[in-house]
Protein backbone atom coordinates (compact mmCIF):
# COMPACT_ATOMS: atom_id res chain seq x y z
CA UNK A 1 0.00 0.00 0.00
CA UNK A 2 1.68 3.21 -0.88
CA UNK A 3 2.07 6.12 1.09
CA UNK A 4 0.42 9.21 1.18
CA UNK A 5 2.66 12.47 0.31
CA UNK A 6 1.53 13.93 3.92
CA UNK A 7 2.41 10.46 5.35
CA UNK A 8 6.04 10.44 3.76
CA UNK A 9 6.89 14.18 4.86
CA UNK A 10 5.82 13.44 8.67
CA UNK A 11 8.27 10.66 8.67
CA UNK A 12 11.06 12.21 7.32
CA UNK A 13 10.72 14.60 9.77
CA UNK A 14 10.68 12.53 12.62
CA UNK A 15 13.78 11.22 11.22
CA UNK A 16 15.59 14.48 11.04
CA UNK A 17 14.68 15.36 14.46
CA UNK A 18 15.43 11.87 16.13
CA UNK A 19 19.22 12.04 14.21
CA UNK A 20 19.74 15.74 15.39
CA UNK A 21 18.63 14.79 19.05
CA UNK A 22 21.33 11.74 18.87
CA UNK A 23 24.21 14.26 17.35
CA UNK A 24 23.63 16.67 19.88
CA UNK A 25 23.78 14.37 23.18
CA UNK A 26 26.69 12.78 21.71
CA UNK A 27 28.37 16.04 20.98
CA UNK A 28 27.45 17.48 23.89
CA UNK A 29 28.88 14.83 26.40
CA UNK A 30 31.95 14.42 23.98
CA UNK A 31 32.73 17.93 24.77
CA UNK A 32 31.22 18.16 28.41
CA UNK A 33 27.99 19.93 28.17
CA UNK A 34 26.53 17.72 29.84
CA UNK A 35 28.19 16.69 33.45
CA UNK A 36 27.76 13.47 33.93
CA UNK A 37 26.83 11.77 37.24
CA UNK A 38 29.55 10.15 39.42
CA UNK A 39 30.21 8.06 42.60
CA UNK A 40 28.20 5.66 44.74
CA UNK A 41 24.53 6.18 45.35
CA UNK A 42 23.95 6.32 49.12
CA UNK A 43 22.10 6.67 51.61
CA UNK A 44 22.10 9.25 54.88
CA UNK A 45 20.61 10.17 57.93
CA UNK A 46 21.60 12.66 60.37
CA UNK A 47 23.71 12.44 63.56
CA UNK A 48 20.92 13.49 66.24
CA UNK A 49 20.34 13.89 70.29
CA UNK A 50 18.45 12.22 71.38
CA UNK A 51 17.53 9.45 74.60
CA UNK A 52 18.93 6.08 74.27
CA UNK A 53 17.35 3.19 76.45
CA UNK A 54 19.55 0.10 76.64
CA UNK A 55 16.91 -2.75 76.69
CA UNK A 56 17.39 -6.41 77.10
CA UNK A 57 15.10 -9.28 75.97
CA UNK A 58 14.78 -12.27 77.19
CA UNK A 59 11.35 -15.05 76.97
CA UNK A 60 10.44 -17.33 80.09
CA UNK A 61 7.41 -18.12 81.89
CA UNK A 62 4.96 -16.94 84.78
CA UNK A 63 5.40 -18.77 88.16
CA UNK A 64 4.27 -18.22 91.64
CA UNK A 65 7.30 -16.16 93.64
CA UNK A 66 6.50 -18.24 96.66
CA UNK A 67 5.45 -21.89 96.18
CA UNK A 68 5.77 -24.75 98.47
CA UNK A 69 5.51 -28.53 97.30
CA UNK A 70 3.87 -30.95 99.84
CA UNK A 71 5.58 -34.37 99.81
CA UNK A 72 4.36 -37.17 103.02
CA UNK A 73 7.05 -37.94 105.26
CA UNK A 74 5.35 -41.24 105.58
CA UNK A 75 4.28 -43.87 103.23
CA UNK A 76 0.89 -45.58 102.34
CA UNK A 77 -1.75 -44.88 101.23
CA UNK A 78 -4.26 -41.93 101.20
CA UNK A 79 -7.62 -42.78 102.95
CA UNK A 80 -8.50 -38.99 103.32
CA UNK A 81 -7.96 -36.12 100.17
CA UNK A 82 -9.39 -32.83 101.34
CA UNK A 83 -8.49 -30.60 98.75
CA UNK A 84 -8.67 -29.86 94.91
CA UNK A 85 -6.60 -28.08 92.30
CA UNK A 86 -7.74 -24.20 92.91
CA UNK A 87 -8.93 -24.57 96.30
CA UNK A 88 -7.49 -22.40 98.69
CA UNK A 89 -6.30 -23.72 101.89
CA UNK A 90 -5.38 -21.53 105.01
CA UNK A 91 -1.89 -22.17 107.26
CA UNK A 92 -2.56 -25.16 109.35
CA UNK A 93 -5.77 -26.75 107.31
CA UNK A 94 -6.05 -30.28 106.65
CA UNK A 95 -5.15 -31.31 104.01
CA UNK A 96 -5.34 -34.82 103.59
CA UNK A 97 -4.74 -37.96 105.45
CA UNK A 98 -2.70 -41.68 104.90
CA UNK A 99 -4.04 -44.59 106.60
CA UNK A 100 -2.71 -44.96 110.04
CA UNK A 101 -3.06 -48.92 110.67
CA UNK A 102 0.11 -49.18 111.10
CA UNK A 103 1.65 -46.64 112.72
CA UNK A 104 -1.33 -46.76 115.46
CA UNK A 105 0.30 -50.38 116.07
CA UNK A 106 4.22 -49.07 116.02
CA UNK A 107 2.46 -46.46 118.77
CA UNK A 108 0.74 -49.53 120.82
CA UNK A 109 3.77 -51.28 120.87
CA UNK A 110 5.87 -48.73 122.03
CA UNK A 111 3.58 -47.93 124.76
CA UNK A 112 3.96 -51.79 125.70
CA UNK A 113 7.39 -51.22 125.48
CA UNK A 114 7.33 -48.03 127.57
CA UNK A 115 5.28 -50.00 130.71
CA UNK A 116 7.67 -53.03 130.73
CA UNK A 117 10.28 -50.75 130.85
CA UNK A 118 9.05 -48.81 133.82
CA UNK A 119 7.84 -52.22 135.75
CA UNK A 120 11.83 -53.07 135.21
CA UNK A 121 12.50 -50.03 136.72
CA UNK A 122 10.42 -50.72 139.83
CA UNK A 123 12.20 -54.42 140.55
CA UNK A 124 15.48 -52.73 140.16
CA UNK A 125 14.79 -50.52 142.80
CA UNK A 126 12.99 -52.91 145.08
CA UNK A 127 16.76 -55.12 144.04
CA UNK A 128 18.93 -52.34 144.83
CA UNK A 129 16.97 -51.75 148.35
CA UNK A 130 17.43 -55.31 149.57
CA UNK A 131 21.13 -55.24 148.31
CA UNK A 132 21.85 -52.30 150.46
CA UNK A 133 20.55 -53.44 152.87
CA UNK A 134 22.51 -56.56 153.12
CA UNK A 135 25.65 -54.49 152.55
CA UNK A 136 24.91 -52.75 155.72
CA UNK A 137 24.12 -55.67 157.28
CA UNK A 138 27.07 -57.78 156.36
CA UNK A 139 29.36 -54.79 156.90
CA UNK A 140 28.52 -54.33 160.24
CA UNK A 141 28.96 -57.77 161.02
CA UNK A 142 32.72 -57.76 159.33
CA UNK A 143 33.02 -54.61 161.87
CA UNK A 144 33.05 -56.98 164.78
CA UNK A 145 34.70 -59.22 162.83
CA UNK A 146 31.93 -62.09 162.58
CA UNK A 147 32.85 -62.78 158.92
CA UNK A 148 35.18 -63.28 156.70
CA UNK A 149 36.91 -60.42 154.11
CA UNK A 150 35.72 -62.60 151.50
CA UNK A 151 31.62 -62.66 152.40
CA UNK A 152 31.63 -58.71 152.90
CA UNK A 153 33.28 -58.32 149.57
CA UNK A 154 30.89 -60.59 148.35
CA UNK A 155 27.76 -58.11 149.52
CA UNK A 156 29.52 -55.06 148.44
CA UNK A 157 29.59 -56.32 145.02
CA UNK A 158 26.15 -57.35 145.23
CA UNK A 159 25.25 -53.87 145.83
CA UNK A 160 27.24 -52.32 143.34
CA UNK A 161 25.48 -54.75 140.51
CA UNK A 162 22.07 -53.27 142.05
CA UNK A 163 22.86 -49.84 141.36
CA UNK A 164 24.24 -50.59 137.99
CA UNK A 165 21.11 -52.34 137.09
CA UNK A 166 18.79 -49.64 138.23
CA UNK A 167 21.00 -47.28 136.49
CA UNK A 168 20.42 -49.52 133.63
CA UNK A 169 16.61 -49.57 133.86
CA UNK A 170 16.39 -45.76 134.02
CA UNK A 171 18.42 -45.85 130.43
CA UNK A 172 15.67 -48.30 129.21
CA UNK A 173 12.59 -46.24 130.38
CA UNK A 174 14.01 -43.51 128.45
CA UNK A 175 15.08 -45.18 125.61
CA UNK A 176 11.42 -46.57 125.41
CA UNK A 177 9.66 -43.48 125.90
CA UNK A 178 11.84 -41.87 122.89
CA UNK A 179 10.42 -45.27 120.47
CA UNK A 180 7.04 -43.83 122.10
CA UNK A 181 7.89 -40.16 120.99
CA UNK A 182 8.84 -41.22 117.65
CA UNK A 183 6.23 -43.29 116.99
CA UNK A 184 3.63 -41.15 117.69
CA UNK A 185 5.74 -38.47 115.76
CA UNK A 186 5.42 -40.93 112.81
CA UNK A 187 1.27 -41.62 113.30
CA UNK A 188 0.80 -37.37 113.61
CA UNK A 189 2.33 -37.44 110.23
CA UNK A 190 -0.15 -39.46 108.48
CA UNK A 191 -2.15 -36.34 108.77
CA UNK A 192 -1.14 -34.12 105.99
CA UNK A 193 -1.45 -29.94 107.19
CA UNK A 194 -0.87 -26.82 104.76
CA UNK A 195 2.58 -25.61 105.87
CA UNK A 196 0.81 -21.52 104.50
CA UNK A 197 -2.18 -19.98 103.55
CA UNK A 198 -2.24 -20.33 99.36
CA UNK A 199 -3.59 -22.10 96.46
CA UNK A 200 -3.67 -25.60 95.48
CA UNK A 201 -1.80 -24.44 92.50
CA UNK A 202 -0.94 -28.14 91.15
CA UNK A 203 -2.51 -31.91 92.53
CA UNK A 204 -0.77 -35.19 91.95
CA UNK A 205 -2.57 -38.17 93.72
CA UNK A 206 -5.62 -39.14 93.59
CA UNK A 207 -7.65 -41.22 96.89
CA UNK A 208 -6.52 -44.34 97.46
CA UNK A 209 -3.45 -43.43 95.38
CA UNK A 210 -0.25 -44.85 97.86
CA UNK A 211 2.71 -42.56 98.54
CA UNK A 212 5.91 -42.69 99.79
CA UNK A 213 7.45 -40.81 102.30
CA UNK A 214 10.80 -40.84 104.39
CA UNK A 215 11.89 -38.47 106.71
CA UNK A 216 15.59 -37.95 105.21
CA UNK A 217 14.40 -37.47 101.26
CA UNK A 218 11.39 -36.12 99.68
CA UNK A 219 9.19 -38.53 98.74
CA UNK A 220 5.96 -38.47 96.25
CA UNK A 221 4.91 -35.48 95.65
CA UNK A 222 0.82 -34.90 96.16
CA UNK A 223 0.47 -30.84 95.77
CA UNK A 224 1.75 -27.79 95.30
CA UNK A 225 0.79 -24.27 97.52
CA UNK A 226 1.35 -20.89 95.91
CA UNK A 227 0.64 -17.79 96.78
CA UNK A 228 -0.96 -16.49 93.18
CA UNK A 229 -1.11 -12.73 94.19
CA UNK A 230 2.65 -12.31 93.99
CA UNK A 231 3.80 -13.55 90.41
CA UNK A 232 6.89 -13.46 88.87
CA UNK A 233 8.45 -14.16 85.22
CA UNK A 234 11.55 -16.45 85.18
CA UNK A 235 13.21 -15.73 81.75
CA UNK A 236 16.98 -17.09 80.33
CA UNK A 237 19.50 -14.29 79.53
CA UNK A 238 22.25 -14.66 77.37
CA UNK A 239 25.76 -14.51 78.70
CA UNK A 240 26.20 -11.56 77.18
CA UNK A 241 23.48 -9.71 78.25
CA UNK A 242 23.47 -10.66 81.63
CA UNK A 243 26.30 -9.00 82.72
CA UNK A 244 24.14 -5.64 81.74
CA UNK A 245 21.23 -6.47 83.87
CA UNK A 246 21.24 -5.62 87.58
CA UNK A 247 18.88 -6.38 90.49
CA UNK A 248 16.76 -3.14 90.76
CA UNK A 249 16.49 -3.04 87.30
CA UNK A 250 13.13 -2.42 85.99
CA UNK A 251 11.21 -3.93 82.62
CA UNK A 252 8.02 -4.09 80.64
CA UNK A 253 6.46 -7.74 80.79
CA UNK A 254 4.53 -8.84 77.76
CA UNK A 255 2.24 -12.13 78.36
CA UNK A 256 1.14 -13.79 75.45
CA UNK A 257 -2.38 -14.77 76.59
CA UNK A 258 -3.40 -11.13 77.46
CA UNK A 259 -1.51 -8.91 73.84
CA UNK A 260 -3.09 -5.55 74.58
CA UNK A 261 -1.63 -5.11 78.23
CA UNK A 262 1.65 -4.44 78.87
CA UNK A 263 2.82 -5.14 82.87
CA UNK A 264 5.54 -2.97 85.00
CA UNK A 265 7.88 -5.45 86.68
CA UNK A 266 11.54 -5.20 88.27
CA UNK A 267 14.41 -7.38 88.53
CA UNK A 268 14.37 -9.19 91.76
CA UNK A 269 16.82 -12.11 91.48
CA UNK A 270 20.00 -13.15 88.86
CA UNK A 271 21.35 -16.74 89.26
CA UNK A 272 25.02 -17.07 89.65
CA UNK A 273 25.34 -20.60 87.58
CA UNK A 274 24.25 -20.89 84.35
CA UNK A 275 22.14 -23.16 82.12
CA UNK A 276 24.23 -24.72 79.59
CA UNK A 277 21.68 -25.69 76.54
CA UNK A 278 22.63 -28.29 74.09
CA UNK A 279 21.53 -27.30 70.27
CA UNK A 280 21.47 -30.36 68.63
CA UNK A 281 25.03 -29.82 67.60
CA UNK A 282 28.24 -29.65 69.16
CA UNK A 283 27.95 -25.49 69.90
CA UNK A 284 25.92 -24.51 73.13
CA UNK A 285 23.85 -22.00 74.62
CA UNK A 286 24.47 -20.40 77.81
CA UNK A 287 21.93 -18.65 80.21
CA UNK A 288 21.54 -17.33 83.31
CA UNK A 289 17.93 -17.87 84.70
CA UNK A 290 16.56 -14.08 85.89
CA UNK A 291 13.38 -13.33 87.91
CA UNK A 292 11.19 -10.55 87.18
CA UNK A 293 8.70 -9.58 89.63
CA UNK A 294 4.79 -8.24 88.11
CA UNK A 295 4.38 -5.52 89.44
CA UNK A 296 0.91 -4.31 87.61
CA UNK A 297 -0.30 -3.25 84.43
CA UNK A 298 0.99 0.25 82.24
CA UNK A 299 -1.76 2.10 81.24
CA UNK A 300 -0.03 3.17 77.66
CA UNK A 301 -0.56 0.36 75.22
CA UNK A 302 3.25 0.20 74.75
CA UNK A 303 5.41 1.23 78.83
CA UNK A 304 9.02 2.85 78.51
CA UNK A 305 11.67 3.59 81.21
CA UNK A 306 9.67 6.75 82.03
CA UNK A 307 6.95 4.85 83.33
CA UNK A 308 8.28 2.31 84.98
CA UNK A 309 9.22 2.92 88.54
CA UNK A 310 11.53 1.16 90.97
CA UNK A 311 9.81 -2.22 93.18
CA UNK A 312 10.40 0.58 96.44
CA UNK A 313 8.25 3.23 95.01
CA UNK A 314 5.49 1.17 93.73
CA UNK A 315 3.74 -1.49 95.62
CA UNK A 316 1.94 -4.51 94.15
CA UNK A 317 -1.57 -4.30 93.91
CA UNK A 318 -3.27 -7.40 93.36
CA UNK A 319 -6.17 -6.27 92.25
CA UNK A 320 -4.68 -4.68 89.25
CA UNK A 321 -3.49 -8.02 87.90
CA UNK A 322 -5.73 -9.96 85.98
CA UNK A 323 -5.77 -13.82 86.23
CA UNK A 324 -2.01 -14.83 85.50
CA UNK A 325 -1.81 -18.73 85.94
CA UNK A 326 1.88 -20.66 86.52
CA UNK A 327 2.95 -21.93 83.22
CA UNK A 328 2.18 -18.65 81.49
CA UNK A 329 4.89 -17.73 78.48
CA UNK A 330 5.68 -13.71 77.90
CA UNK A 331 8.46 -12.09 76.99
CA UNK A 332 9.97 -8.88 79.17
CA UNK A 333 12.07 -5.81 77.73
CA UNK A 334 14.58 -5.19 80.43
CA UNK A 335 15.78 -1.49 80.99
CA UNK A 336 19.76 -1.27 82.03
CA UNK A 337 21.03 1.71 81.29
CA UNK A 338 19.74 5.32 80.19
CA UNK A 339 21.44 8.17 78.21
CA UNK A 340 20.28 11.23 77.90
CA UNK A 341 20.55 14.29 75.10
CA UNK A 342 23.13 11.61 73.81
CA UNK A 343 24.51 11.86 70.43
CA UNK A 344 23.48 9.05 68.02
CA UNK A 345 23.15 7.98 64.59
CA UNK A 346 21.44 4.62 62.92
CA UNK A 347 22.85 1.54 64.36
CA UNK A 348 23.57 0.51 60.73
CA UNK A 349 26.09 3.69 60.28
CA UNK A 350 28.71 1.91 62.05
CA UNK A 351 31.01 -0.24 60.94
CA UNK A 352 34.67 -1.42 61.03
CA UNK A 353 37.49 -0.55 58.74
CA UNK A 354 41.43 -2.25 59.40
CA UNK A 355 43.49 1.03 60.31
CA UNK A 356 46.54 -1.24 58.79
CA UNK A 357 45.03 -0.94 55.56
CA UNK A 358 42.79 2.45 54.87
CA UNK A 359 43.05 5.65 57.55
CA UNK A 360 41.01 8.56 57.45
CA UNK A 361 42.21 11.76 55.27
CA UNK A 362 45.39 13.52 56.69
CA UNK A 363 46.61 10.46 58.60
CA UNK A 364 49.49 8.00 57.57
CA UNK A 365 50.43 4.83 58.19
CA UNK A 366 53.89 4.18 60.24
CA UNK A 367 56.53 4.31 57.65
CA UNK A 368 57.88 0.56 59.18
CA UNK A 369 54.37 -0.29 58.51
CA UNK A 370 55.12 -1.87 55.33
CA UNK A 371 58.56 -4.17 56.95
CA UNK A 372 57.04 -4.98 60.42
CA UNK A 373 55.47 -8.23 60.93
CA UNK A 374 53.24 -7.53 63.51
CA UNK A 375 51.75 -4.75 60.54
CA UNK A 376 49.79 -8.28 59.39
CA UNK A 377 47.62 -8.01 62.07
CA UNK A 378 44.45 -6.64 61.50
CA UNK A 379 43.96 -3.60 63.24
CA UNK A 380 39.74 -3.33 63.37
CA UNK A 381 38.27 0.03 64.27
CA UNK A 382 34.70 1.46 64.71
CA UNK A 383 34.23 3.88 62.22
CA UNK A 384 31.26 6.11 60.25
CA UNK A 385 31.29 7.83 57.38
CA UNK A 386 30.04 11.46 56.79
CA UNK A 387 29.29 13.16 53.50
CA UNK A 388 31.08 16.53 53.04
CA UNK A 389 31.13 18.05 49.22
CA UNK A 390 29.90 15.36 47.91
CA UNK A 391 32.74 12.80 49.38
CA UNK A 392 32.72 10.33 51.82
CA UNK A 393 34.81 11.07 55.21
CA UNK A 394 35.64 8.39 57.67
CA UNK A 395 35.73 9.14 61.31
CA UNK A 396 36.83 7.36 63.90
CA UNK A 397 34.10 6.85 66.75
CA UNK A 398 33.65 5.21 70.03
CA UNK A 399 30.40 4.09 70.77
CA UNK A 400 27.94 3.41 73.71
CA UNK A 401 24.80 1.93 74.16
CA UNK A 402 22.07 0.88 71.58
CA UNK A 403 18.67 0.69 71.28
CA UNK A 404 16.57 -1.13 68.74
CA UNK A 405 17.58 0.92 65.82
CA UNK A 406 20.05 3.79 67.18
CA UNK A 407 23.41 3.91 68.75
CA UNK A 408 25.16 6.16 70.89
CA UNK A 409 28.11 7.99 69.84
CA UNK A 410 30.35 8.99 72.79
CA UNK A 411 33.17 10.34 70.98
CA UNK A 412 33.65 11.38 67.19
CA UNK A 413 31.01 13.36 66.13
CA UNK A 414 29.94 16.37 67.87
CA UNK A 415 25.84 16.19 66.11
CA UNK A 416 24.04 17.43 63.09
CA UNK A 417 26.55 15.54 60.28
CA UNK A 418 25.12 13.78 57.51
CA UNK A 419 26.34 9.97 57.96
CA UNK A 420 25.99 7.38 55.76
CA UNK A 421 23.80 4.38 56.81
CA UNK A 422 23.31 2.30 53.25
CA UNK A 423 23.43 0.45 50.82
CA UNK A 424 24.73 -2.42 53.47
CA UNK A 425 27.56 -3.30 51.44
CA UNK A 426 28.88 0.35 50.76
CA UNK A 427 29.46 0.81 54.43
CA UNK A 428 30.20 -2.43 55.45
CA UNK A 429 33.13 -3.14 52.24
CA UNK A 430 33.02 -0.57 49.38
CA UNK A 431 33.06 2.96 51.12
CA UNK A 432 36.81 4.95 50.89
CA UNK A 433 37.93 8.10 52.95
CA UNK A 434 37.75 10.81 49.65
CA UNK A 435 35.17 8.51 47.79
CA UNK A 436 32.48 9.98 45.78
CA UNK A 437 29.11 9.64 46.72
CA UNK A 438 25.48 10.89 45.54
CA UNK A 439 22.64 10.86 47.89
CA UNK A 440 19.79 8.47 47.12
CA UNK A 441 16.83 10.82 46.73
CA UNK A 442 13.37 9.82 48.56
CA UNK A 443 11.50 7.49 46.90
CA UNK A 444 7.56 8.79 46.41
CA UNK A 445 6.15 6.29 49.02
CA UNK A 446 9.06 7.15 50.89
CA UNK A 447 8.21 11.34 50.48
CA UNK A 448 4.67 10.04 50.92
CA UNK A 449 5.44 8.53 54.41
CA UNK A 450 7.84 11.12 56.04
CA UNK A 451 4.88 14.05 55.41
CA UNK A 452 2.34 11.44 56.93
CA UNK A 453 4.37 10.83 59.98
Amino acid sequence: MALSKATRRLLIMLAVMLGLLVVIGVGGRALGLFKQETGIEVEVAKATRRTITQVVTASGRVQPEVEVTISPDVSGEIVELLVREGDRVERGQLLARIRPDFYEAQVQQAEAGVAQARATLKQREADLIRAEAEFKRQQALYEKQAISASDFEAARTQYEVAKAALEAARYAVESAEARLREAREQLAKTMIYAPMSGIVSKLDVELGERVVGTSQMAGTEMMRIARLDQMELEVEVNENDVVNVSVGDTATIHIDAYPERTFRGVVTEIANSARIANMGTQEQVTNFPVKVRILGTVALPEAGPSVVARAEEVPAPAELLPPLRPGMSGTVDIYTKTVFNAVAVPIQAVTVRDFNRVRPEGETAPADTASNPLALQEDLRKVVFIVEDGKARMVEVQTGISDDTHIEIVSGLQGGETVIIGPYRAVSQTLRPGMPVRIQQPRLGRRIMATVQ
